[in-house]
């Protein structure tokens, strides 16, 4: 069976033929409905060349649009109903599978980029370094072509359909997107506040996931928000997208030394000097993230609070 053959259309999940909109004056489910619409369209449409691997950018957005739908459902699941939390707990399944083989394809890359740029002498076990892993990525891209093919990946697609034009009532209390910032920003602003001067780097990657939380928050009440809002907004998610890059740089080295360190192990002469090369690198690539990601978080809690005063 070709990858074209297993294309889903968002009509067979019953989806409308247009993309659901919504109005900023609309009530908030109408956006959260809207957002799960634009998104489970963003995932069909990047599903085939996730199968065929032939572009990594394919699963890196297909990655997004289900991470973008957890945290919708996770900020307004009760505005969605209760069939809420199976499915954000189903999309963390399906996570999980495209996650592995996008933490592969981030080092794969940065590898690549980082040999070609070394002696002569060095790029052939550079390539063989890089062969180990294109190895490993392939077990891990097996793993995932199997979910995308499980019936418990037809039944999530259909689930998350369902949510998009579900007839849940509308709470008694008016749901402000905007107002409901403040609960992500505190969440992030109390787990920096507990860091200490040096964090564990487990401790930055939690932090980088709430800031991610914050930022597809504010991605969804962009659309609720008036034209004075929507610059703060604006502001706000340009901040946060920031202090994702420096964590997620901070992550990536942090990956690569580890799995740099595994090969070292049982890597030959040439090998192994060219991997320790590199974990140098990443070291010092974890150490500049360090030294600047307090300022990236200033300007995030300077664009939310921003947003209230």
């Amino acid at each position: 069976m070709t990858t074209e053959s297993l294309r889903r259309t968002p009509a067979e999940l019953g989806l409308p033929d247009a993309p659901v909109e919504a109005r900023p004056a609309d009530p908030a489910i109408h956006h959260v409905r809207a957002k799960l619409d634009r998104e489970i369209r963003a995932l069909l449409a990047h599903e085939p060349g996730t199968r065929s691997g032939a572009d990594p950018e394919d699963l890196h957005q297909m990655r997004v649009a289900l991470r973008r739908m957890r945290s919708v459902l996770k900020l307004s699941g009760k505005l969605v109903g209760d069939g809420a939390e199976p499915v954000r707990a189903e999309l963390g399944w399906l996570g999980q599978s495209l996650g592995e083989v996008r933490d592969y394809d981030v080092l794969i890359g940065h590898l690549r980029e980082v040999i070609a740029d070394f002696e002569v002498r060095d790029q052939a076990p550079g390539r063989r370094l890089v062969s180990v892993f294109v190895s490993e990525r392939a077990n891990a891209k097996r793993r995932l072509t199997r979910a995308l093919s499980s019936a418990r990946y037809s039944t999530l697609l259909r689930e998350v359909s369902l949510l998009t034009r579900a007839s849940a009532e509308v709470a008694d209390e008016p749901h402000d997107l905007i107002t409901g910032l403040a609960k992500p920003h505190r969440k992030l602003a109390k787990a920096v506040r507990a860091l200490p001067a040096d964090p564990p780097d487990d401790d930055l990657h939690a932090l980088r996931i709430h800031g991610k939380k914050l930022r597809y928050a504010a991605e969804l009440a962009q659309t609720s928000a008036k034209k004075k809002q929507a610059a703060k907004i604006k502001t706000l998610l340009k901040a946060t997208k920031d202090f994702q890059t420096v964590l997620g740089d901070h992550q990536d080295a942090v990956l690569a030394a580890e799995r740099l360190r595994t090969v070292l192990e049982s890597a030959d002469g040439p090998m192994g000097f060219v991997a320790g090369r590199i974990a140098e690198r990443e070291l010092a690539r974890r150490a500049a993230a360090r030294a600047v990601w307090r300022d990236s978080w200033a300007a995030v809690d300077t664009a939310a609070r921003a947003l209230h005063a």
